[in-house]
């Protein structure tokens, strides 16, 4: 595989894990229901099997950046893991009804360009 290839599935792969876990959690927080400062609350996000897709992204998001770091160089690699970000955002939408503001918008420019 190029250097090139490796470098685009490396961070494709990266951007994956990353919003696997963060759709993950919220997913997660919105079944145990709206926050009470309770034990019960706590463990019904805790025992949520979307904890399991957060723990599978994070550990996913973890092996696949320390593979990267491996080859990549630090600067660009860093940039490039802000992705996550912007593509997070634009998941919201339809996923959980979120609506983008003009400020929002700008600053995923932003971290694109």
């Amino acid at each position: 595989m190029s250097r090139r290839r490796f470098y685009i599935v490396g961070f494709l792969v990266l951007i994956a894990f990353d919003a696997l876990a963060q759709i993950s959690f919220k997913m997660s927080a919105m079944q145990a229901g709206p926050f009470v400062p309770e034990a019960a609350w706590v463990m019904r996000a805790a025992l949520s099997p979307w904890v399991l897709g957060a723990l599978a992204g994070y550990l996913g998001a973890f092996f696949t950046w320390m593979t990267l770091l491996e080859h990549a160089p630090v600067g660009p690699a860093f940039a490039a893991s802000h992705m996550e970000v912007v593509v997070i955002m634009i998941v919201s939408v339809p996923l959980f009804d979120e609506h983008l503001s003009p400020p929002q918008l700008a600053g995923a420019l932003l971290v694109i360009e």
